[in-house]
């Protein structure tokens, strides 16, 4: 594959609930090693744009590519088989296992006497968490006893080691300290590092303008423009998300206001 070219293409997608368009005509990309910053307030569409490309939902019309190729995404067991990850904001963890439990949870590896293969699961588990985060020690714990920036790496683990380019993050950060928001923010450069893709759906303007390569803004079920987050300012973003209108340094989406 050609790195220029994009993992991930949503083109022209389409959902209505109740007659209500929640997502109406929209576009948007994602390249290897890169993040794309959703942004909009709620209600915007982007969650559920997301949810079309993580098999939640099926949009009304619009066509998804991966590496090029059309794709039909109708589930969430679909959306992993394209190497589509979503980690969710309330993780999904089983609190009461340790690390390598939650990631092979529900993909248990087995011996020849098909029994659990812990001494297996755990040496990947410590394989797969020294690409992604070498400081983490605590693998015979439960997740409960970890932090909210460890739970992070465990729930990202998860997704990279069944081979997952794309990672759909929702609010990654949301109710973390300082040093656990830096700790996550560290997770994301790692991800980059090796080519993974984010979508990275935030409320919070800092994070994605430390993290993010570019920017979509939505409103009301459109996208009002999109920028690389060096070619805009955060009020100009921040002017996007409120007013929809689209700064000079945006591309705009279709039927957007330009500011």
């Amino acid at each position: 594959m050609d790195i220029t070219s994009p993992l991930v293409e949503m083109r022209d997608i389409s959902i209505a609930f109740g007659g209500i368009k929640a997502v109406d005509a929209v576009s948007v990309d994602l390249h290897p090693g890169e993040v794309v910053g959703l942004l909009g307030h709620n209600g915007a569409g982007k969650s559920t744009l997301i949810k079309i490309l993580s098999g939640a939902y099926r949009a009304d019309s619009g066509e998804i590519r991966v590496n090029g190729e059309p794709v039909s995404i109708g589930s969430p067991r679909d959306a992993k088989r394209h190497g589509i990850e979503t980690i969710y904001q309330t993780l999904a963890l089983a609190d009461n296992v340790d690390a390598a439990a939650n990631i092979f949870l529900g993909r248990e590896l087995l011996t020849p006497w098909r029994t659990l293969d812990d001494s297996t699961m755990e040496a990947e588990t410590r394989k797969v968490m020294g690409r992604l985060n070498p400081h983490f020690r605590r693998f015979k714990e439960p997740v409960k006893a970890l932090s909210g920036g460890q739970r992070q790496s465990v729930a990202i683990a998860r997704a990279i080691y069944f081979n997952a380019r794309v990672l759909i993050m929702d609010e990654p950060t949301a109710a973390l300290g300082p040093a656990e928001t830096r700790q996550v923010a560290e997770l994301i450069l790692e991800l980059k590092r090796q080519g993974i893709g984010i979508f990275l759906i935030s409320h919070d303007l800092h994070d994605v303008f430390d993290l993010a390569d570019r920017v979509s803004v939505m409103k009301n079920g459109r996208v009002v423009g999109t920028a690389r987050t060096g070619d805009v300012t955060q009020d100009e973003v921040l002017g996007m998300i409120i007013s929809g209108k689209c700064p000079a340094g945006a591309v705009p989406g279709p039927g957007a206001l330009r500011g």
